[in-house]
């Protein structure tokens, strides 16, 4: 059974099992700073297990494409280790529990309509004290004798929803394992007994004080691996023997010219690029891409690890992005983001690759800096901290570290690297502890379900009746004058914050009662709840109300959120269609968008962008909004945000037929309403991620009659009109420019006059021509060229100088080669001198430079230069 048919017999039983199948979420969490990536089927469904957001449907089924890289060194040594996996999930959000959950995996386990294992091959763990669990197996024809029980089938992650679970195990048969070995049974350290599914029962919360309580709503939170599915079905030795991965192993093989299951060397290698190039190949097409930090820094990483496997097999050229097509051709069925960005997804990988041969040797330089140190330290082992440092800074691999000690006759001190190693894996698991738990449950409005209707499209001041009243956490009849509160109405005009647009500010009035709304957001339930301040007054539910919202600030924002979406057409026009939104702020001041992008943007492009947003305003164009099916609005070519989910009924906002997209927020009637659109910024903010920043409307007039009254007092200040400003400049550059030029002269001829009343300072000491002197010199640049006079004046001799410029030392040593020769070392020589006066510097055994902040101390400092020369 190929994997493909299996993840698709997986969402139709559970659609059969009245489940919503939800898409899979992108890698990238969306709203959730907590996470790195998504780890889990539930990760992405966080929101409906904590009660931010009720389901339309309690029952869920995924798919979810997961990256785990907490052990990454396992990858490609072990049958099951993978850095990108599919995590096939079922969930039940306060509807089913145990019993069901327990029947219908037995039933997709064991149907041949399913996937039709043999019962008898199956066992199962449970929690000890959860009775009710192995009860319901051992309904089911699951003997007690493979129903086993384990104190760690406990899901609990800290504080916040916790419970027992239950796994299911596979028996591979004796080709996997002996029985009579203590380990080989469910739930040990064996290949035999492959867990294929956990089945976690969450009915309990971990409060703070380490108490556990039972939950007011019972969840189930499943997941089960693809790769492990496929390889019991495929009936082969391991998951990287799938169809998931053989393709991708035999196009390597190909490309490198070795054999799979020759060499073992040569497998381990393999399989890594195997598994690593789909993590990247996914990560890039979901909008991450190599960099210094964060997920892009993951990104690196994994390249980096998998072109260093190439060179196993022998590649010194650049080879992993001709991987991105199988990639897609064996996931694209139910992934085609892997195949509709291919292009922009090889591009990225070749160019990181090519990068990354360059690193390499700039590694290998570092590395011989390293080595250096060590034996100057009378060592003859290169530390593990700094070998961890070339891994973790530069991806320099440990082996080649420890190949280049071996030329030099050196070791590495693996300990040291293994040590710093976990280190890091642990406080990457403690943040993961600290982060992954999700929100405890309930709250007031946890199972408020009264509807409220928003207007607010159409209308900007309603009547209405206040529905429920919340003050410091509760239910409340009233609040009174200067109370903090949050208020739903029957029907309001007020936006809630979402999308990216920011909430609708104003009042809700009733008489003499006046509240200041100052933010909206959304229930659980979806109704918008109002944040206010009581002005005067007395508010009490069942109150009739007026709501009105502040006009002036909803047409700025409605201005900026229209021209959000020009600029994103605007962007794909410009630099290509891989252009994505990636975040995005709709205020009344300003708007900023975020959007992936692969390199710079030129001034020439930010222009023509600008110029295409500004057309459409000129333009006068109608904006038409409309409520359309899902299918019908993305077969129009309605552009949907990535990882935003909608329902079944979306809205479409049509602009002429320029912009297309599906947005739940406020706009303009037509483009010139707008005004005008000026780009204030732009920026690289992250990883592949760039962010402009516009204005619009009064706004754009404001910042650019800012920038005119800039230009008038800068031409004020060149005594000159505004249009003569840039042949000002330009005049003061050349004006520059020769005075620099003049200057350099001068110094020039102050070296001269001051290097030639140096001579008589030259002493010798042990037959060694030095001299050790304070100058005047205004910067180190003077000092150096007083430097280099004396040096071809002495041929032969050590020099060095100092001088004090603004009350503090610049210094200058230099040895002239044949001294260079015998061991004398200008570096070391400006590092001792340079310690008298409070300051350190470095540099060849040649010329080296320092600084110092002691002025006073520069005497003692020269005077010193001929001990160290004896010593």
């Amino acid at each position: 059974m190929k994997a493909s048919e299996i993840r698709s017999k997986w969402l139709k039983f559970f659609e059969s099992k009245g489940h919503n199948i939800e898409p899979s979420a992108p890698l990238v969490p969306h709203n959730d700073p907590s996470l790195l990536w998504i780890n889990a089927g539930m990760a992405p469904l966080k929101p409906y297990f904590d009660g931010r957001i009720v389901p339309e449907n309690p029952r869920i089924a995924n798919s979810q494409k997961c990256i785990r890289t907490n052990d990454i060194e396992n990858v490609g040594k072990t049958r099951r280790h993978h850095t990108f996996f599919e995590m096939l999930g079922n969930f039940s959000i306060g509807d089913y529990f145990k019993e069901e959950v327990i029947e219908w995996a037995w039933e997709f386990l064991t149907s041949p309509e399913w996937i039709g294992f043999d019962p008898n091959r199956l066992s199962v763990t449970v929690y000890p004290e959860d009775t009710e669990a192995a009860e319901y197996w051992k309904r089911l024809g699951v003997p007690e004798e493979r129903i086993y029980k384990l104190q760690e089938n406990f899901w609990d992650i800290g504080e916040g929803p916790c419970g027992p679970c239950t796994e299911i195990f596979y028996d591979r048969g004796e080709k996997y394992g002996d029985l009579n070995d203590p380990e080989c049974w469910p739930g040990g350290e064996n290949e035999r007994f492959l867990e294929v599914w956990n089945l976690v029962f969450s009915q309990f919360n971990h409060n703070k004080d380490g108490s556990y309580t039972p939950l007011p709503q019972k969840n189930i939170d499943t997941g089960a691996g693809l790769e492990r599915f496929a390889s019991i079905l495929q009936d082969v030795d391991s998951n990287f023997d799938t169809d998931l991965f053989q393709p991708i192993i035999q196009k390597t093989c190909e490309i490198t010219g070795v054999k799979y299951h020759e060499n073992d060397e040569h497998d381990v290698a393999l399989k890594v690029i195997a598994d690593h190039i789909r993590t990247v190949t996914f990560a890039v097409g979901d909008g991450v891409l190599p960099s210094n930090e964060g997920r892009g820094y993951v990104i690196r990483r994994l390249l980096r690890r998998a072109v260093r496997y190439g060179k196993v097999l022998g590649m010194d050229k650049p080879f992993l992005y001709q991987l991105t097509p199988i990639v897609g051709e064996i996931m694209g069925v139910y992934y085609p983001e892997v195949v509709q960005k291919r292009e922009f997804i090889e591009r990225v990988i070749r160019t990181e690759e090519e990068r990354f041969h360059e690193t390499l040797s700039d590694g290998l330089n570092i590395l011989a800096e390293m080595a250096e140190k060590a034996r100057k330290q009378g060592s003859s082992q290169i530390s593990g901290q700094d070998a961890f440092k070339l891994y973790d800074t530069y991806g320099f691999p440990f082996d080649l570290t420890e190949d280049f000690a071996a030329e030099k006759e050196m070791t590495v001190d693996r300990e040291g690297f293994d040590q710093a190693m976990q280190e890091q894996r642990d406080r990457a698991r403690a943040a993961r502890q600290e982060t992954d738990s999700m929100k405890v449950q309930g709250g007031p409005l946890a199972d408020f379900t009264v509807k409220s209707e928003f207007v607010g499209y159409n209308e900007l001041v309603t009547d209405a009746i206040v529905l429920a009243i919340i003050h410091e956490n509760q239910m409340v009849d009233l609040v009174g004058t200067g109370e903090t509160c949050q208020v739903i109405l029957d029907r309001t005009p007020f936006y809630a914050e979402s999308g990216g647009q920011v909430s609708d500010h104003g009042t809700i009035t009733s008489g003499a009662t006046i509240l200041n709304v100052e933010d909206v957001h959304k229930a659980p339930h979806g109704q918008h709840v109002h944040t206010c301040v009581v002005a005067g007054g007395v508010l009490r539910k069942g109150d009739k109300v007026q709501a009105t919202v502040a006009s002036d600030v909803r047409e700025d924002i409605i201005k900026n959120h229209t021209a959000t979406h020009l600029l994103h057409k605007a962007l794909k026009e410009v630099l290509g269609d891989h252009v994505n939104q990636a975040g995005s702020l709709v205020a009344p001041e300003r708007l900023r968008f975020d959007f992936s992008h692969f390199g710079s943007i030129t001034a020439e492009e930010l222009q023509d962008i600008e110029e295409r947003v500004n057309r459409q305003l000129w333009n006068s164009i109608a904006v038409d909004i409309s409520l359309k099916p899902i299918a019908e609005a993305k077969a129009m070519g309605a552009m949907a945000l990535f990882g935003e989910k909608y329902g079944d009924v979306v809205r479409v906002v049509r602009v002429g037929e320029y912009s297309l997209e599906l947005c739940g927020g406020c706009h303009v009637q037509n483009t010139s309403q707008i005004g005008l659109f000026k780009i204030v910024s732009e920026s690289g903010i992250g990883s592949g991620i760039r962010r402009i920043e516009a204005v619009t409307g009064r706004n754009a007039y404001q910042y650019l009659d800012g920038q005119l009254q800039l230009l008038r007092d800068a031409a004020a200040l060149l005594k000159s009109n505004i249009t003569d400003v840039p042949k000002r400049i330009e005049a003061l550059h050349v004006q520059l420019k020769d005075m620099s030029r003049e200057n350099e002269s001068l110094r020039g001829k102050l070296s001269q006059i001051e290097a030639g009343s140096l001579t008589d300072q030259v002493k010798s000491v042990d037959g060694i021509s030095l001299l050790a002197a304070q100058v005047s010199a205004a910067d180190m640049e003077s000092l150096r060229n007083i430097v280099d006079q004396m040096k071809n004046k002495l041929g032969s001799g050590i020099i060095v100088l100092g001088a004090v410029s603004e009350d503090k030392v610049n210094l200058v040593a230099a040895v002239t080669q044949d001294l260079v020769a015998k061991g004398y070392h200008a570096g070391k020589l400006i590092k001792e001198t340079a310690a008298r006066v409070g300051g350190s510097g470095g540099g060849r055994p040649d010329m080296a430079q320092a600084g110092g902040k002691d002025a006073s101390k520069l005497q003692e400092a020269l005077q010193a230069v001929e001990q160290l020369i004896r010593a």
